[in-house]
């Protein structure tokens, strides 16, 4: 029996007619830029950053135009739980069955830690927003990472250098939470607190999650110290500003600040107890015209009405910059090529203002130094802070680590 043949003419044609539609469905998948938001829907830092933080991600992508390059771009959210575990599985996931082309916010540095190398792997764009660790721009920096908002170095340095200025506040004593982020808080602010001439007389360590500081509180007060800086953050910072004025602290003379407070922790403890506070930053909503614009759009769309903060500010940013430069590259699949555009582009932010992404992926722009107002001085909801200095990105962050391959 003969086998029947197909004509060398008709596999020709048939590949002519099936190869162009088979191109096409292929680019109509990858003409899609996937975003994955992956933030704390359900821990300490929900309220802080969570929805907040998806919802800057789309209003980034709604500002952008719904397209880039031809490409549409599509938000993903995630709850990493301030779990590693659940970061790390929720990140391989997206990046195996999704095909995300970024990952954005973390509010948790040793998460963001545990992602670095899944991303680099998969060539894939990690910029947390809110995840301070110096790691990410030091030893573990990577060609796929970019850091914005601030790290650790700025915040714990920035207060004390503005605060010591004239050469009061020469004593602190520090209160941490047992994580990494807190340890180098409280390291970088007491080596600039001794270059200023002054001393950190004692630290307390305290369990993230903690339910009652009382006893932390208690030997702060006691230490006698000018200054109580708090290292704390999110619902454990709030829980330690109330029994802070519960126990008299400000009145007794002493000073509170705090490296990461923010005016959703204002909020909560209410202005009574927090008025006088220091704290610094690189953004608050009534710093401009253009961070109060901002805020007019975001707060009254977020589910629970809450005011556009730093990090929640950062992750609208990062997402901006970020999709400026797949403008440019019109390729998301390469994400050091796109970080490396990211970093070609300089930044100049309606919320941050101007700056750069330097070669080890941290983002500069300047940082302020803020008081709580008093009650009598505010005008409205959300209206906790007053300006007390700036510092410039120059001062507010520190040097490249040479620990970076990155740097050269």
């Amino acid at each position: 029996m003969r086998l029947k043949t197909t004509s060398p003419v008709l596999i020709a044609g048939a590949a002519a007619v099936f190869l162009p539609l088979a191109l096409a469905s292929a680019q109509t998948v990858e003409r899609v830029i996937k975003i994955g938001v992956l933030t704390d829907m359900s821990s300490v830092s929900a309220d802080i950053m969570g929805a907040g933080s998806v919802l800057a991600a789309q209003m980034a992508v709604e500002d952008a135009g719904g397209t880039v390059a031809g490409m549409k771009i599509e938000i993903l959210s995630g709850d990493h739980q301030q779990k590693p575990d659940v970061g790390v599985a929720v990140a391989r996931r997206w990046i195996e069955q999704n095909q995300v082309d970024a990952i954005v916010d973390i509010p948790n540095t040793s998460i963001s830690l545990a992602i670095n190398q899944v991303a680099r792997d998969a060539n894939i764009v990690l910029m947390p927003s809110s995840s301070g660790g110096l790691a990410l721009t030091g030893a573990q920096c990577s060609p796929n990472t970019v850091r914005w908002t601030q790290d650790v170095w700025a915040g714990a340095t920035a207060i004390p250098r503005s605060m010591m200025e004239s050469g009061a506040n020469k004593t602190w004593y520090w209160i941490r939470p047992d994580v990494a982020f807190g340890a180098d808080a409280v390291k970088y602010a007491g080596e600039a607190i001794e270059k200023l001439g002054g001393k950190v007389v004692g630290t307390v360590v305290h369990p993230v999650g903690t339910t009652d500081f009382s006893s932390f509180v208690l030997q702060a007060k006691s230490s006698g110290a000018n200054v109580v800086g708090v290292a704390s953050f999110s619902d454990d910072l709030t829980s330690i500003l109330k029994i802070s004025a519960e126990f008299g602290v400000m009145r007794g003379g002493q000073k509170i600040a705090s490296n990461i407070l923010t005016i959703n922790n204002v909020r909560a403890a209410g202005l009574n107890l927090t008025q006088g506070l220091y704290t610094a930053g690189p953004f608050y909503w009534d710093l401009n015209d253009e961070t109060r614009a901002f805020a007019r759009r975001f707060n009254p769309r977020h589910p629970k009405r809450i005011a556009v903060n730093e990090y929640t500010a950062g992750v609208y940013s990062t997402v901006r910059h970020y999709l400026k430069a797949v403008a440019v590259t019109a390729n998301p699949k390469d994400g050091r090529a796109v970080v490396a555009k990211m970093k070609e582009i300089p930044v100049d932010d309606p919320l941050f203002g101007k700056g750069q992404v330097r070669v080890d992926g941290s983002v500069t722009h300047p940082v302020y130094l803020f008081q709580v107002k008093a009650p009598s001085e505010s005008k409205g909801e959300w209206d906790y802070y007053k300006l007390v200095t700036t510092l410039s990105p120059e001062q507010a962050f520190g040097p490249l680590d040479p620990a970076c391959s990155l740097v050269k």
